[in-house]
């Protein structure tokens, strides 16, 4: 396996585009992960091929990150923005021209790893048709998400047999938490191979930058109280929790406290829509005078705005994983997260940061207080965040996991087993 065409893999993201610009609507952690992970795959040797769905005829057909990861994008009915719960019925032609791709260019992937259950149903058809293997990451699980929310979609039957199916069929899923890999036995199946694999963070970038540099290039105060929330507008990321509990903040009234609210993409799109509400409720609360709306925060910025703040909270009512949270445990920022998934395993309760009740505001506000009162104590729970990413989630480290994982698969069958286990344990 030493040539680069036998270490060839196609990651699957069809409707998270890892050329994108993080942040973006439809761009949240699933981009981030099958990016980093496509480019740190490169640097070991592998030639990365990641294919996504074309949703604008603006948009390049190929983009080339580096020498041996590319993204292709792929056209799957029009070309244009769909949500993705609307996007299952393309999925056949995405297959369709995946194969004409293959063909295209003498290329046949004896391995594919899909992320997310619309290309866990691409990765499927894969395997029927050519037998290639398949390694699948959920980034989110039907069974959980439709316990979070009112309005279930109409696909949500599809989905959750979908994600039953790939469970017990693709060689192996990644679980990026033992959380996840539970609620996957629980939930959706007792068969099927599962490793726990996390994801991961560029730790060259966070933490790059202390907090007092940082306030001083944003123009914060270097007195202030800050409390940072990063991610997507969406009801389930639980930003109505995080501005009740700041609301209620022992340091409210104090003209230190201030609260920014980072991300979203262009008005009208759905997380638009949640943006109003959560402006709508700041203004009711008279919390407008200290609240920031930075919007977008590109990747260049957002390691100094982890770095400016003294809290980052993750309030989500679920989370597989929760990069957010590993970013800023990088940056050496304390975080306060909703006790969920992913979140139990990336935040260590009272040695990282805090964890709290879903959707409970006096929990999220005195955990608040806790962090922001004691500096000192702040201060410690961000040098142990910090090592902890060093040790544990460094994409350079996820990659290497992967990496054993895929060498492990494409072993020819007739290789003697316990070849094939040496190369898992070393």
């Amino acid at each position: 396996m030493n040539s680069t065409t036998e270490k060839r893999i196609a990651l699957i993201s069809v409707h998270g585009d890892p050329a994108i610009e993080i942040g973006k609507e439809e761009a949240g952690g699933q981009n981030v992960y099958v990016r980093n992970v496509g480019e740190a795959l490169a640097k070991l040797g592998w030639q990365v091929d990641m294919f996504t769905r074309k949703v604008s005829l603006e948009q390049d057909s190929i983009v080339q990150h580096t020498q041996n990861c590319r993204t292709i994008r792929l056209k799957a009915g029009q070309v244009e923005f769909v949500p993705r719960d609307d996007i299952f019925e393309y999925l056949p032609e995405f297959v369709d021209n995946f194969l004409k791709f293959q063909v295209e260019n003498g290329i046949t992937y004896q391995l594919v790893h899909t992320n997310y259950w619309l290309s866990s149903w691409v990765g499927m058809e894969l395997k029927k048709i050519q037998e290639s293997k398949q390694v699948h990451t959920y980034h989110s699980l039907g069974a959980v998400k439709y316990n979070t929310i009112e309005n279930i979609p109409l696909i949500a039957s599809v989905r959750l047999a979908v994600e039953k199916d790939v469970l017990e069929r693709a060689e192996r899923i990644v679980a990026t938490s033992p959380q996840e890999q539970q609620h996957m036995r629980s939930l959706v199946s007792t068969e099927g191979n599962i490793d726990i694999i996390p994801c991961g963070t560029d730790i060259q970038r966070f933490g790059s930058i202390a907090r007092e540099a940082a306030r001083h290039d944003l123009g914060i105060d270097k007195e202030a109280k800050v409390v940072l929330y990063v991610g997507r507008f969406d009801p389930r990321k639980g930003i109505e929790t995080l501005v009740r509990a700041v609301n209620e903040s022992q340091l409210r009234g104090s003209k230190n406290l201030q609260l920014i609210i980072g991300g979203g993409s262009t008005p009208g799109n759905s997380d638009g829509i949640e943006r109003d509400r959560i402006e709508q409720i700041v203004n009711e609360l008279g919390m407008s005078d200290f609240t920031t709306f930075a919007g977008r925060l590109s990747q260049d910025i957002l390691p100094t705005y982890y770095a400016a703040a003294d809290v980052c909270v993750v309030p989500s009512h679920y989370e597989p994983f929760g990069l957010v949270a590993i970013e800023a445990m990088a940056s050496g920022t304390p975080v306060v997260a909703s006790d969920v998934g992913g979140l139990q395993f990336t935040v260590v309760h009272e040695e990282t940061g805090l964890l709290a009740p879903p959707q409970d505001v006096n929990a999220f506000a005195s955990a608040i207080d806790r962090i922001l009162l004691n500096p000192e104590w702040r201060d410690e729970l961000g040098k142990a965040g910090r090592k902890r990413v060093e040790s544990k989630f460094s994409w350079h480290g996820v990659a290497i996991q992967l990496s054993e994982l895929y060498t492990q698969l494409l072993q020819p069958a007739e290789e003697p087993a316990q070849e094939a286990a040496l190369l898992v344990t070393k």
